[in-house]
């Protein structure tokens, strides 16, 4: 009998045991997740992913993506660019380029189709293809590649329709699109300042005597039949009149095109962008860019380099291309010959337009 008991207590002791065991165990697994959860939290869900929420509306959403590291930054003046510029190498750019396609993915993906707030109105042949190509590589900046043409040739499409035209973007960043007829246009301004009193303007000038050469050397690379610049640009030459019905000419004349644009915004909401200065100097240039904009200066000299065949500035390599980053065949042929004499007689026709322009926008652009 005694041994029948003896028995059934050791029984009893070893079921206490595990029993104790199993308890202690799931507790420790427990300690170990929260532990873990805890930890993943003060690292800030560093490379955690964010899927959408089916149930969640944009700006809950958009919420969401703000805890996540690997995401757009809230703004370009915080983490994100400057984590941005920390990591800018000095040779190839490789990792700006990577962090910009990793913006341009989230954007579109979790972003909203928005009408831009700041556009590159003009001039033509002045540089804003450059001007969009290298302030597109700015994480905060998403602009739409081609020349929607909505002010001038497209409005009675409407908005809606012209909203569907833009990337997709977050909150934290511009919204961008260049159509550079827009400067000569006397309804534009109009009609941008209906769609936002606020919108910030960029114009690309240069030295309209060279703009005009520029303008008509694109043109004859097309038409080849077309009468001489000096036919085109002289109603009498021997008298030195100049034909201002001439687009090329027209668009030179760049203080009557804004006194039209001073109607409906001031002046403060329009940057000036030098031809010249945009080849010499490209960084300092997009520095004054990022700032009118509101940007973290994240372009820099480090990202540019001179090609001496085109004649210009292109982006230096990225890591995931073989080749820099140049404007197209277009860009940087060779200008037409055109007399010392034609050049002089132009240069002291624009002097008068260049001088009150030098004086309104308070930039003398030595062109004289």
């Amino acid at each position: 009998m005694a041994h029948r008991l003896l028995s059934a207590s050791r029984v009893n002791a070893r079921i206490a045991f595990i029993f104790t065991l199993s308890v202690s165990c799931t507790y420790l697994f427990y300690n170990l997740i929260i532990y873990r959860s805890a930890v993943m939290r003060n690292q800030g869900f560093e490379g955690k992913q964010c899927p959408p929420s089916k149930s969640a509306g944009g700006k809950k959403l958009l919420g969401k993506l703000e805890n996540c590291a690997s995401l757009e930054p809230s703004s370009a003046a915080q983490r994100g660019s400057s984590h941005l510029q920390r990591n800018t190498p000095a040779a190839a750019g490789g990792q700006w380029t990577d962090m910009n396609s990793r913006n341009m993915s989230v954007a579109q993906k979790y972003g909203n189709k928005k009408l831009p707030t700041a556009l590159i109105v003009g001039v033509k042949k002045g540089g804003t293809r450059a001007v969009l190509e290298f302030i597109r590589i700015h994480p905060d900046v998403r602009a739409l590649g081609t020349e929607p043409h909505f002010f001038d040739r497209n409005y009675d499409r409407g908005l809606d329709w012209y909203r569907g035209l833009m990337p997709r973007t977050l909150d934290s960043q511009i919204t961008l699109e260049k159509t550079p007829s827009y400067f000569v246009t006397r309804e534009a301004p109009r009609r941008i300042s209906r769609m936002s009193h606020e919108t910030k303007l960029i114009v690309v000038v240069r030295n309209p005597v060279t703009r005009a050469i520029s303008d008509y050397t694109q043109t004859l690379s097309k038409k080849p039949d077309i009468p001489s610049f000096e036919e085109l640009a002289f109603t009498n030459r021997s008298l030195g009149l100049v034909d201002t019905s001439w687009n090329a000419i027209r668009i030179g004349m760049y203080i009557l095109h804004l006194e039209n644009w001073l109607q409906y915004f001031r002046l403060s909401q329009m940057h000036f962008v030098s031809g010249e200065r945009l080849i010499t100097d490209p960084a300092g240039e997009m520095g004054r860019v990022q700032d009118f904009l509101g940007l973290k200066r994240i372009i820099t000299d480090k990202h540019f380099y001179f090609n001496r065949t085109k004649g210009f500035p292109c982006l230096k390599k990225p890591e995931s291309s073989s080749q820099p980053r140049c404007l197209g065949k277009s860009k940087g042929r060779t200008h037409v010959q055109i007399e010392r004499d034609t050049i002089e007689q132009l240069q002291e026709f624009y002097r008068p337009f260049n001088i009150k322009f030098y004086e309104t926008v308070g930039q003398d652009f030595k062109w004289d």
